[in-house]
């Protein structure tokens, strides 16, 4: 292959814009930039390149020490850097962004010139969309490497990815090769593979492998030259192939073939460029694709052109056939004016074919016609393009419209929103004649439940994804064992939802935002499906209760009157919000002779995401989603992997109440695919987060990268709770306690240091003591239990090596400290004592029921102050005092989001919730919640 074919070829476009791998709380982070050993010898690199994945590769090759003398990438394109120029350039490394480096084929001296300046040894070509002239390419002691998405020889080119799909291969991956004139033809460095998937796409193959683990390969390539071990293994021809790009007009699916090869030709085009049929004389993009299991399900035919039979339009989406007589499915459809849709819903959708109608429905037609010319008195004629509100109707005519067709025809189920739905007459008597058959009647939800009789009650609980109205599988048919904390039992399998599932969660959610009732609803009207919603939680608050503690470990009591209690008001609070999102007038300078109107409005965001945390599964939910829905907005919500089934159940009701499909999605999986997809997708316009400060740092990268979406984030804390001799000590000592143990110690606002007054240290730790003895440690289940498992076992074994880590810095373990001696994953309630400012258990937040304690001198209120906001948390605080001057003085000087005086962990849904510094911004509950859902628009009107 020619070397200018070839590095036309090797302008991979990119399917990805992060490189965040995250999880809730205290999962580990899985990222892509941690060094994994340190090697002696470094080399002087020049980058050669662009995007994230040339970011990520130059900030890991810089953390294991090596040099970066130089970045070569893209001009700025409309005023913004390439990400791998934003990164170099924060760092002091020298940017060069040169338009090109060639003319008419030969390099530009001036160009190559500076290259050669900055004295590399390698060139590291990790993501290069350049014409690179061969004498720079030559030029470096070590050569240059280059990263390709294909295990070479086989896919040459730019479109490997797609061809290793179109192809059917069972295997993909990458290679790691020293470029030569073909580019692509080098000999290997080093080559990497993976197992392809059923269901794998172009993104999948990418998003879980060929990018994390190529940033991984790239880096290790470049230590293996600089420790002179890198091999140079020639490229065989056998197997060699290429492939051209592939393009929209090429991209069009040959029905004559097995089902197996169309799905694959389909799956290798999703995203880009889209394969496409001809259905009913309209050309139509497929995405989504999977091969057919079972039985082919009930469908209306529609005419695919070159197909051996008619496909099928069914519930599940559009079934295919292939020449083999077996079926594949199609989830998703796009039509040519850029509109994507369920394909269940093509024929619901404004480019599907009209109904034949009867004569019956003809007359009966010609009736409504009537009717709206009565109404619209000022049209001179009614035909099928006249738009019921461009054409002067207001909201009294709809009522009118509605009763005058109910009247007309006797039983037919009509209601206002059904005219703001189908606005042309010719929809509104599509909708009407639908109806009047009994077609358009509300799919009742099938629900596959694993049930169980626990708590003296049979408990139903959902567990596949909610995903635009229903619950399904994950596309790729992967689940996950969610556990019972109490025991380790297994409760079931859930769902694990992949990047294409969360796609079609956000498509669902934009949808119902942009062409749905609820983007049309009165506020009014919302409010009261989010009372009703309310009224529903309340009506299964026991069941709720139940599963909330055999899948996080809570206490019975404990959830029924907080993890489910407060998300019941939750709910009611921000439903009395809905119709008093208000915005302002605002005097602004005259122009004489014209006057001005300023004025603002508040608007909802879109479409948003949200991700929480395992240590309150549905109060989290409630915390945020509340506020989304009330601000008029639609949402994608991931649950923590180890805590999904509240979340679940929680979708049921929302159905049960009447929210409209697509509103509300949840789609259960690991941070690492759900989340990282959630930060990443570009129509996603707000994404809100509750977890640790290290991840909370990722996910804002990965928003401000990807379409500088709007985030709100409550991380980690390590709260310091100030006791002062003048305290009540009895309130003092209970209040304490909670402030530690409550929830068992899983609580954001915890108080990881307690601060006592040196005269009353020892009485108040041998209190503490005393009541811990007390505490009776057990199943959650039971009413009497005060203290229940922690969450899961990964937690536990953190929590144990906590404690130790505190005895081996010379912290004085007083109590516990181990796991308890039974089955489930229990942990002791622990104090530490003499807990010096510089150690670890002093500084590092547990998450469990671990108090550290650490003297103060008598009197001594700046100094404890100082020591209380060395910190760089600041989510909660607290001080016990009778002395309300001193009280008053501490609260003001604390820097934290919340105060406690003589009180803890008292939060209410009207009180604004959130941190200062790296405990994060933004805040759940109370009136500023909205804020954080809601976008002000300014309107100046000159009259």
């Amino acid at each position: 292959m020619s070397r200018e074919r070839a590095r036309t070829e090797l302008a991979l476009a990119s399917v990805r814009v992060g490189s965040v791998w995250f999880r809730c709380h205290t999962d580990h982070i899985q990222s892509v930039s941690e060094p994994q050993a340190y090697y002696q010898n470094k080399l002087k690199l020049a980058l050669i390149g662009q995007s994230l994945f040339g970011q990520e590769v130059y900030t890991n090759l810089r953390k294991q020490g090596h040099k970066v003398v130089g970045v070569f990438t893209v001009p700025d394109k409309d005023g913004k850097a390439d990400p791998l120029a934003v990164v170099a350039e924060k760092d002091g490394t020298p940017v060069f962004k040169f338009p090109r480096w060639r003319v008419k084929g030969k390099p530009i001296p001036e160009v190559v010139d500076a290259y050669k300046a900055v004295g590399a040894e390698l060139n590291v070509m990790p993501f290069c969309s350049q014409f690179i002239p061969m004498n720079v390419i030559d030029h470096p002691k070590h050569g240059s490497i280059i990263y390709h998405p294909s295990i070479l020889p086989k896919h040459r080119g730019a479109s490997a990815i797609n061809w290793t799909l179109i192809e059917g291969d069972k295997k993909a991956g990458f290679s790691v090769f020293w470029a030569d004139d073909g580019l692509d033809t080098g000999p290997i460095l080093l080559q990497k593979e993976c197992p392809v998937e059923p269901n794998d796409t172009v993104d999948t193959l990418y998003n879980r492998f060929l990018f994390p683990e190529g940033i991984k390969a790239m880096v290790e390539a470049v230590q293996l030259i600089a420790d002179g071990k890198a091999p140079k293994i020639p490229q065989s021809e056998e197997g060699a192939s290429y492939e051209g790009i592939q393009k929209k007009s090429n991209a069009n699916v040959n029905m004559a073939q097995p089902a197996e090869v169309i799905h694959n030709w389909i799956r290798g085009h999703d995203k880009v460029p889209g394969a496409w049929v001809v259905i009913d004389g309209k050309p139509v993009t497929l995405y989504s694709s999977s091969m057919l299991s079972g039985s082919v399900p009930a469908g209306q035919p529609v005419e695919v052109e070159g197909a051996s039979q008619p496909g099928l339009i069914a519930k599940s989406g559009l079934i295919l056939f292939g020449s083999d007589g077996k079926a594949l499915q199609v989830k998703n459809l796009q039509f040519e004016d850029g509109k994507m849709i369920p394909a269940s819903k093509y024929f619901s959708s404004d480019e599907a074919a009209s109904l034949d109608l009867t004569d019956d429905e003809k007359k009966m037609a010609e009736e409504i016609r009537a009717i709206w010319k009565g109404i619209l008195s000022n049209v001179p004629v009614i035909d099928d393009t006249t738009d019921f509100f461009k054409s002067g109707a207001a909201s009294m005519d709809v009522v009118r419209l509605v009763e005058e067709v109910k009247q007309k025809c006797e039983g037919v189920q009509l209601q206002n929103e059904d005219v703001y739905m189908a606005t042309t007459f010719q929809s509104f008597i599509q909708m009407f004649v639908r109806r009047l058959r009994g077609e358009d009647q509300e799919e009742e939800l099938v629900i596959d439940y694993v049930t169980k009789d626990v708590n003296n009650m049979t408990v139903k609980m959902p567990y596949q994804c909610f995903i635009n109205g229903s619950f399904e599988d994950a596309e790729d048919g992967k689940t996950y064992n969610t556990v019972n904390p109490t025991d380790g039992s297994v409760i079931c399998k859930v769902s694990y939802a992949s990047v294409a599932d969360v796609d079609r969660a956000v498509s669902a959610a934009k949808e119902a935002f942009d062409n749905g009732p609820w983007g049309k609803m009165n506020p009014r009207d919302r409010g009261r499906l989010l009372y009703r919603l309310a009224d529903l939680m309340e009506e299964h608050q026991e069941e709720l209760a139940t599963i909330e503690t055999i899948d996080s470990g809570a206490v019975y009591t404990l959830a029924l009157k907080t993890h489910v209690g407060m998300s019941i008001q939750t709910f009611r609070y921000f439903a009395g919000w809905c119709d008093k999102i208000q915005g302002s007038t605002i005097p602004i300078n005259q122009a004489r002779p014209n006057r001005n109107l300023t004025f603002t409005k508040k608007e909802p965001l879109g479409v948003c995401a949200i991700v929480i945390p395992w240590n309150y599964p549905l109060m989290m939910l409630a915390w945020k989603s509340a506020a989304c829905l009330a601000a008029g907005n639609t949402l994608v919500l991931k649950p923590a992997q180890v805590t999904p089934l509240t979340a679940l159940k929680f979708a049921e009701l929302t159905v049960k109440a009447g929210i409209p499909k697509g509103v509300i999605n949840i789609v259960p999986g690991s941070g690492g695919l759900v989340g990282q997809r959630m930060s990443d997708h570009p129509d996603i316009r707000k994404l809100g987060f509750t977890g640790s400060t290290p991840i909370g740092k990722q996910i804002m990268k990965s928003c401000a990268v990807s379409n500088l979406k709007k985030v709100s984030l409550e991380l980690g804390g390590k709260s310091p709770l100030i006791i002062f001799s003048d305290c009540d000590m009895d309130k003092a000592v209970r209040m304490g306690m909670s402030s530690v143990y409550f929830n068992k110690g899983e609580n954001c606002i915890a108080a990881g240091r307690l601060f006592v007054e040196e005269s009353i240290h020892d009485e108040y730790i041998s209190r503490v003591v005393e009541e811990i003895k007390k505490m009776k440690i057990g199943d959650p289940l039971d009413r009497s239990t005060d203290h229940g498992p922690q969450n899961h076992k990964a937690h536990l074994d953190k929590l144990v090596e906590y404690c130790e880590i505190g005895v081996k810095e010379g912290a004085t373990l007083v109590y516990g400290g181990r796991q308890v001696d039974r089955p489930g994953f229990f942990m002791e309630p622990t104090v530490f004592t003499d807990v010096e400012d510089h150690m670890f258990i002093a500084k590092e937040e547990s998450f469990g029921p671990v108090m550290v304690v650490s003297k103060f001198k008598d009197g001594d209120v700046d100094g404890v102050l100082s020591r209380a906001n060395d910190t760089e948390f600041g989510l909660a605080s607290g001080v016990f005092t009778r002395d309300i001057n001193k009280a008053m003085y501490v609260s003001e000087r604390l820097e934290a989001g919340t105060v406690f005086v003589n009180t803890y962990n008292k939060t209410d849904v009207a009180s604004p919730f959130g941190g200062f510094k790296q405990s994060g911004f933004g805040k759940d509950l109370g009136e500023e919640a909205l804020h954080e859902y809601l976008r002000t628009k300014a309107v100046t009107v000159e009259y």
